[in-house]
Protein backbone atom coordinates (compact mmCIF):
# COMPACT_ATOMS: atom_id res chain seq x y z
CA UNK A 1 0.00 0.00 0.00
CA UNK A 2 1.42 3.35 -1.04
CA UNK A 3 0.97 6.59 0.92
CA UNK A 4 -1.09 7.96 -1.96
CA UNK A 5 -3.42 4.92 -1.84
CA UNK A 6 -3.83 5.27 1.91
CA UNK A 7 -4.79 8.91 1.50
CA UNK A 8 -7.31 8.13 -1.25
CA UNK A 9 -8.74 5.12 0.51
CA UNK A 10 -10.06 1.82 -0.80
CA UNK A 11 -13.27 0.30 -2.10
CA UNK A 12 -14.74 -2.90 -0.69
CA UNK A 13 -17.17 -5.14 -2.54
CA UNK A 14 -18.85 -8.15 -0.92
CA UNK A 15 -20.83 -10.87 -2.68
CA UNK A 16 -22.80 -12.82 -0.06
CA UNK A 17 -23.77 -16.12 -1.65
CA UNK A 18 -25.69 -19.24 -0.74
CA UNK A 19 -22.63 -21.42 -1.34
CA UNK A 20 -19.71 -18.99 -0.97
CA UNK A 21 -19.08 -15.41 0.10
CA UNK A 22 -16.45 -13.28 -1.66
CA UNK A 23 -14.88 -9.93 -0.85
CA UNK A 24 -12.75 -7.71 -3.09
CA UNK A 25 -10.60 -4.72 -2.12
CA UNK A 26 -9.73 -2.27 -4.88
CA UNK A 27 -8.24 1.19 -4.98
CA UNK A 28 -10.13 4.18 -6.33
CA UNK A 29 -8.76 3.65 -9.83
CA UNK A 30 -10.39 0.21 -9.91
CA UNK A 31 -7.18 -1.77 -9.39
CA UNK A 32 -8.09 -5.07 -7.68
CA UNK A 33 -5.73 -5.60 -4.75
CA UNK A 34 -7.06 -8.49 -2.71
CA UNK A 35 -9.65 -11.24 -2.86
CA UNK A 36 -11.16 -13.06 0.09
CA UNK A 37 -13.47 -16.04 0.42
CA UNK A 38 -15.63 -17.73 3.06
CA UNK A 39 -18.63 -20.02 3.13
CA UNK A 40 -22.39 -19.58 2.79
CA UNK A 41 -23.63 -16.20 4.01
CA UNK A 42 -27.33 -16.37 3.12
CA UNK A 43 -29.09 -15.50 6.38
CA UNK A 44 -32.02 -17.71 5.46
CA UNK A 45 -29.62 -20.66 5.61
CA UNK A 46 -27.07 -19.75 8.31
CA UNK A 47 -28.95 -17.16 10.39
CA UNK A 48 -27.88 -13.64 11.34
CA UNK A 49 -24.68 -14.68 13.13
CA UNK A 50 -23.62 -16.90 10.24
CA UNK A 51 -24.34 -14.05 7.82
CA UNK A 52 -22.12 -11.67 9.79
CA UNK A 53 -19.40 -14.27 10.29
CA UNK A 54 -19.20 -15.12 6.58
CA UNK A 55 -18.81 -11.45 5.67
CA UNK A 56 -16.20 -10.85 8.37
CA UNK A 57 -14.07 -13.79 7.27
CA UNK A 58 -14.18 -12.88 3.58
CA UNK A 59 -13.39 -9.22 4.31
CA UNK A 60 -10.52 -10.11 6.63
CA UNK A 61 -9.02 -12.39 3.98
CA UNK A 62 -9.40 -9.77 1.26
CA UNK A 63 -7.88 -7.03 3.45
CA UNK A 64 -4.97 -9.29 4.40
CA UNK A 65 -4.30 -10.15 0.76
CA UNK A 66 -4.51 -6.47 -0.18
CA UNK A 67 -2.23 -5.49 2.75
CA UNK A 68 -4.62 -2.82 4.02
CA UNK A 69 -6.48 -2.03 7.22
CA UNK A 70 -10.27 -1.76 7.18
CA UNK A 71 -9.99 1.82 8.53
CA UNK A 72 -8.80 2.88 5.06
CA UNK A 73 -11.99 1.63 3.34
CA UNK A 74 -14.01 4.64 2.17
CA UNK A 75 -17.07 2.93 0.65
CA UNK A 76 -18.67 -0.52 0.49
CA UNK A 77 -21.05 -2.31 -1.82
CA UNK A 78 -22.90 -5.54 -1.02
CA UNK A 79 -24.77 -8.05 -3.16
CA UNK A 80 -26.70 -10.26 -0.77
CA UNK A 81 -28.31 -13.60 -1.48
CA UNK A 82 -31.56 -13.86 0.48
CA UNK A 83 -32.25 -10.13 0.42
CA UNK A 84 -35.43 -9.73 -1.61
CA UNK A 85 -37.92 -7.51 0.24
CA UNK A 86 -37.99 -4.11 2.03
CA UNK A 87 -38.98 -5.82 5.29
CA UNK A 88 -35.53 -7.47 5.31
CA UNK A 89 -33.65 -4.16 5.18
CA UNK A 90 -33.30 -3.72 8.99
CA UNK A 91 -31.62 -7.11 9.22
CA UNK A 92 -29.23 -6.28 6.38
CA UNK A 93 -28.30 -2.97 8.06
CA UNK A 94 -27.80 -4.71 11.41
CA UNK A 95 -25.42 -7.25 9.85
CA UNK A 96 -23.40 -4.67 7.89
CA UNK A 97 -23.15 -2.30 10.86
CA UNK A 98 -21.86 -5.23 12.95
CA UNK A 99 -18.77 -5.34 10.71
CA UNK A 100 -17.59 -2.13 12.39
CA UNK A 101 -16.38 -0.48 9.18
CA UNK A 102 -17.37 3.18 9.34
CA UNK A 103 -18.06 4.35 5.80
CA UNK A 104 -20.97 4.77 3.37
CA UNK A 105 -22.42 1.57 1.93
CA UNK A 106 -25.18 0.25 -0.27
CA UNK A 107 -26.66 -3.24 -0.50
CA UNK A 108 -28.70 -4.92 -3.23
CA UNK A 109 -29.85 -8.41 -4.15
CA UNK A 110 -26.89 -10.46 -5.38
CA UNK A 111 -28.30 -10.73 -8.92
CA UNK A 112 -27.93 -6.95 -9.29
CA UNK A 113 -24.16 -6.99 -8.79
CA UNK A 114 -23.91 -9.62 -11.53
CA UNK A 115 -25.69 -7.18 -13.81
CA UNK A 116 -23.38 -4.32 -12.85
CA UNK A 117 -20.32 -6.51 -13.43
CA UNK A 118 -21.48 -8.00 -16.72
CA UNK A 119 -23.45 -5.30 -18.56
CA UNK A 120 -21.24 -2.90 -20.51
CA UNK A 121 -23.51 0.08 -19.85
CA UNK A 122 -24.27 -0.91 -16.25
CA UNK A 123 -27.94 -1.62 -16.98
CA UNK A 124 -30.00 -4.38 -18.59
CA UNK A 125 -31.15 -7.72 -17.17
CA UNK A 126 -29.27 -10.24 -15.02
CA UNK A 127 -30.32 -13.89 -14.87
CA UNK A 128 -28.88 -15.90 -12.00
CA UNK A 129 -29.49 -19.65 -12.37
CA UNK A 130 -27.58 -22.00 -10.11
CA UNK A 131 -29.23 -24.04 -7.39
CA UNK A 132 -32.23 -21.71 -7.75
CA UNK A 133 -33.01 -18.79 -10.02
CA UNK A 134 -33.49 -15.06 -9.73
CA UNK A 135 -33.76 -12.17 -12.18
CA UNK A 136 -33.19 -8.47 -11.72
CA UNK A 137 -33.23 -5.66 -14.27
CA UNK A 138 -32.28 -1.99 -14.41
CA UNK A 139 -33.14 0.53 -17.11
CA UNK A 140 -31.12 3.63 -18.04
CA UNK A 141 -32.90 5.63 -15.32
CA UNK A 142 -32.23 3.11 -12.55
CA UNK A 143 -35.77 1.72 -12.51
CA UNK A 144 -35.83 -1.86 -11.20
CA UNK A 145 -37.58 -4.91 -12.66
CA UNK A 146 -37.69 -8.27 -10.91
CA UNK A 147 -39.26 -11.63 -10.22
CA UNK A 148 -39.94 -12.85 -6.68
CA UNK A 149 -37.00 -15.26 -6.48
CA UNK A 150 -39.24 -17.76 -4.65
CA UNK A 151 -38.68 -20.71 -6.99
CA UNK A 152 -41.36 -23.24 -7.95
CA UNK A 153 -43.51 -22.12 -5.01
CA UNK A 154 -44.30 -19.03 -7.09
CA UNK A 155 -44.03 -20.82 -10.44
CA UNK A 156 -40.52 -19.52 -11.19
CA UNK A 157 -38.60 -22.33 -12.87
CA UNK A 158 -35.03 -22.27 -14.14
CA UNK A 159 -32.40 -23.33 -11.60
CA UNK A 160 -31.07 -26.73 -10.61
CA UNK A 161 -33.51 -27.10 -7.72
CA UNK A 162 -36.50 -26.52 -9.97
CA UNK A 163 -35.15 -28.97 -12.55
CA UNK A 164 -34.87 -31.60 -9.82
CA UNK A 165 -38.45 -30.85 -8.76
CA UNK A 166 -39.57 -31.38 -12.37
CA UNK A 167 -37.66 -34.68 -12.38
CA UNK A 168 -39.45 -35.75 -9.21
CA UNK A 169 -42.79 -34.99 -10.86
CA UNK A 170 -41.78 -36.93 -13.98
CA UNK A 171 -40.66 -39.97 -12.00
CA UNK A 172 -43.89 -39.90 -9.98
CA UNK A 173 -45.96 -39.70 -13.17
CA UNK A 174 -44.01 -42.64 -14.58
CA UNK A 175 -44.83 -44.67 -11.46
CA UNK A 176 -48.56 -43.88 -11.64
CA UNK A 177 -48.48 -44.48 -15.45
CA UNK A 178 -49.67 -40.94 -16.07
CA UNK A 179 -46.42 -40.25 -17.94
CA UNK A 180 -43.81 -42.20 -19.90
CA UNK A 181 -41.03 -44.25 -18.34
CA UNK A 182 -37.70 -42.49 -17.91
CA UNK A 183 -34.13 -43.33 -16.94
CA UNK A 184 -34.45 -40.62 -14.31
CA UNK A 185 -36.22 -43.18 -12.11
CA UNK A 186 -33.19 -45.46 -11.96
CA UNK A 187 -30.88 -42.47 -11.46
CA UNK A 188 -32.93 -41.22 -8.50
CA UNK A 189 -33.08 -44.74 -7.02
CA UNK A 190 -29.29 -44.90 -7.20
CA UNK A 191 -28.95 -41.43 -5.66
CA UNK A 192 -31.31 -42.32 -2.80
CA UNK A 193 -29.76 -45.76 -2.27
CA UNK A 194 -33.05 -47.66 -2.67
CA UNK A 195 -33.74 -50.81 -4.66
CA UNK A 196 -37.33 -50.36 -5.80
CA UNK A 197 -39.40 -47.71 -7.51
CA UNK A 198 -42.05 -48.01 -4.79
CA UNK A 199 -39.49 -47.36 -2.04
CA UNK A 200 -38.30 -44.29 -3.94
CA UNK A 201 -41.79 -42.84 -4.27
CA UNK A 202 -42.62 -43.65 -0.64
CA UNK A 203 -39.40 -41.99 0.53
CA UNK A 204 -40.14 -38.87 -1.49
CA UNK A 205 -43.75 -38.75 -0.28
CA UNK A 206 -42.75 -39.19 3.37
CA UNK A 207 -39.91 -36.66 2.96
CA UNK A 208 -37.32 -39.24 3.97
CA UNK A 209 -35.45 -38.69 0.71
CA UNK A 210 -34.00 -35.27 -0.03
CA UNK A 211 -33.01 -34.50 -3.61
CA UNK A 212 -30.11 -32.03 -3.93
CA UNK A 213 -30.09 -29.42 -6.71
CA UNK A 214 -26.78 -30.90 -7.90
CA UNK A 215 -28.82 -33.77 -9.39
CA UNK A 216 -29.45 -31.31 -12.24
CA UNK A 217 -26.06 -32.41 -13.64
CA UNK A 218 -27.46 -35.94 -14.01
CA UNK A 219 -30.60 -34.61 -15.68
CA UNK A 220 -28.45 -32.86 -18.28
CA UNK A 221 -26.36 -35.99 -18.79
CA UNK A 222 -29.38 -38.27 -19.18
CA UNK A 223 -30.99 -35.77 -21.56
CA UNK A 224 -27.86 -35.66 -23.70
CA UNK A 225 -27.90 -39.47 -23.79
CA UNK A 226 -31.32 -39.33 -25.43
CA UNK A 227 -33.89 -39.73 -22.64
CA UNK A 228 -36.96 -37.87 -23.92
CA UNK A 229 -38.36 -37.01 -20.49
CA UNK A 230 -35.05 -35.59 -19.26
CA UNK A 231 -34.75 -33.62 -22.48
CA UNK A 232 -38.21 -32.15 -22.00
CA UNK A 233 -37.29 -31.12 -18.45
CA UNK A 234 -34.21 -29.25 -19.68
CA UNK A 235 -36.19 -27.52 -22.44
CA UNK A 236 -39.07 -26.64 -20.11
CA UNK A 237 -36.66 -25.22 -17.54
CA UNK A 238 -34.90 -23.08 -20.15
CA UNK A 239 -38.13 -21.79 -21.65
CA UNK A 240 -39.68 -21.03 -18.27
CA UNK A 241 -36.60 -19.10 -17.18
CA UNK A 242 -36.72 -17.15 -20.44
CA UNK A 243 -40.37 -16.26 -19.85
CA UNK A 244 -39.37 -14.85 -16.46
CA UNK A 245 -36.68 -12.81 -18.21
CA UNK A 246 -39.27 -11.53 -20.68
CA UNK A 247 -41.49 -10.46 -17.80
CA UNK A 248 -38.68 -8.29 -16.40
CA UNK A 249 -37.95 -6.91 -19.88
CA UNK A 250 -41.61 -5.95 -20.18
CA UNK A 251 -41.63 -4.31 -16.74
CA UNK A 252 -38.81 -2.03 -17.92
CA UNK A 253 -40.12 -1.52 -21.45
CA UNK A 254 -36.92 -2.79 -23.08
CA UNK A 255 -38.52 -4.97 -25.76
CA UNK A 256 -37.40 -2.77 -28.67
CA UNK A 257 -34.08 -1.62 -27.20
CA UNK A 258 -30.54 -2.95 -27.41
CA UNK A 259 -29.32 -4.15 -24.01
CA UNK A 260 -27.32 -6.91 -22.30
CA UNK A 261 -28.84 -9.97 -20.68
CA UNK A 262 -26.13 -11.16 -18.30
CA UNK A 263 -26.10 -14.91 -17.67
CA UNK A 264 -24.85 -15.92 -14.23
CA UNK A 265 -24.58 -19.31 -12.60
CA UNK A 266 -23.75 -22.95 -13.23
CA UNK A 267 -26.90 -23.81 -15.22
CA UNK A 268 -25.66 -21.83 -18.22
CA UNK A 269 -22.47 -23.88 -18.30
CA UNK A 270 -24.56 -26.79 -19.65
CA UNK A 271 -24.15 -25.26 -23.10
CA UNK A 272 -26.39 -25.41 -26.15
CA UNK A 273 -28.86 -27.92 -24.72
CA UNK A 274 -30.02 -25.17 -22.35
CA UNK A 275 -28.89 -21.98 -24.04
CA UNK A 276 -30.60 -22.56 -27.38
CA UNK A 277 -34.21 -22.90 -26.12
CA UNK A 278 -33.57 -20.11 -23.61
CA UNK A 279 -32.23 -17.71 -26.24
CA UNK A 280 -35.00 -18.53 -28.70
CA UNK A 281 -37.72 -17.41 -26.28
CA UNK A 282 -35.88 -14.25 -25.19
CA UNK A 283 -34.95 -13.18 -28.73
CA UNK A 284 -38.50 -13.72 -29.99
CA UNK A 285 -39.66 -11.15 -27.41
CA UNK A 286 -36.68 -8.75 -27.45
CA UNK A 287 -34.77 -9.19 -30.74
CA UNK A 288 -31.99 -6.74 -29.83
CA UNK A 289 -31.15 -8.36 -26.50
CA UNK A 290 -27.50 -9.45 -26.26
CA UNK A 291 -26.89 -12.60 -24.20
CA UNK A 292 -23.60 -12.22 -22.31
CA UNK A 293 -21.99 -14.88 -20.14
CA UNK A 294 -20.56 -13.29 -16.98
CA UNK A 295 -16.79 -13.74 -17.25
CA UNK A 296 -15.72 -12.15 -13.96
CA UNK A 297 -16.78 -12.78 -10.37
CA UNK A 298 -20.00 -10.93 -9.40
CA UNK A 299 -18.08 -9.33 -6.55
CA UNK A 300 -16.71 -6.94 -9.19
CA UNK A 301 -20.23 -5.50 -9.39
CA UNK A 302 -20.29 -4.99 -5.62
CA UNK A 303 -16.99 -3.11 -5.85
CA UNK A 304 -18.36 -0.88 -8.62
CA UNK A 305 -21.39 -0.28 -6.39
CA UNK A 306 -18.98 0.87 -3.69
CA UNK A 307 -17.31 3.19 -6.21
CA UNK A 308 -20.63 4.83 -7.02
CA UNK A 309 -21.23 5.28 -3.31
CA UNK A 310 -17.86 7.04 -3.07
CA UNK A 311 -18.82 9.48 -5.83
CA UNK A 312 -16.81 7.67 -8.53
CA UNK A 313 -18.44 6.90 -11.87
CA UNK A 314 -18.28 3.08 -11.99
CA UNK A 315 -18.09 3.08 -15.80
CA UNK A 316 -14.80 5.00 -15.55
CA UNK A 317 -13.09 2.24 -13.55
CA UNK A 318 -14.99 -0.84 -14.78
CA UNK A 319 -12.42 -1.99 -17.35
CA UNK A 320 -9.54 -1.53 -14.92
CA UNK A 321 -11.38 -3.52 -12.25
CA UNK A 322 -12.19 -6.36 -14.66
CA UNK A 323 -8.67 -6.54 -16.13
CA UNK A 324 -6.95 -6.40 -12.78
CA UNK A 325 -9.16 -8.98 -11.09
CA UNK A 326 -8.52 -11.41 -13.94
CA UNK A 327 -4.80 -10.94 -13.39
CA UNK A 328 -5.27 -11.36 -9.64
CA UNK A 329 -7.27 -14.56 -10.10
CA UNK A 330 -4.60 -16.00 -12.37
CA UNK A 331 -2.01 -15.25 -9.71
CA UNK A 332 -4.12 -16.71 -6.88
CA UNK A 333 -5.12 -20.23 -7.88
CA UNK A 334 -7.52 -20.85 -4.92
CA UNK A 335 -9.72 -18.00 -6.19
CA UNK A 336 -9.80 -19.15 -9.82
CA UNK A 337 -13.37 -20.51 -9.56
CA UNK A 338 -15.04 -17.40 -8.17
CA UNK A 339 -17.47 -17.24 -11.09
Amino acid sequence: MTNKQAQQGFLLGVDVGSSKTHALVADTSGEALGLGESGCGNYEVVGLEGFISAMQEAIQNASKNAHIDSEHIIAMGFGISGYDWPSEEPLMIQAIEALGIKCPYRFVNDAVIGLIAGAKEGWGVAVDAGAGNNIRGLDQNGRIGRITGNSAWFGEIGGGGEMVWLAQVAVTHAWTLRGPQTRLTQALMQLAGVESEFTLIEGLAMERIDLPPTFAKDIFRIAQEGDRVAGEIVTTSAQELALNVNAVIQQLGLQKQSFDVVLIGSIFKAGAIYLEPFAQVVKAFAPQAHLVQLSVPPVVGATLLAAENAGINPLHIRDQCINSINALMNAEEPNSELT
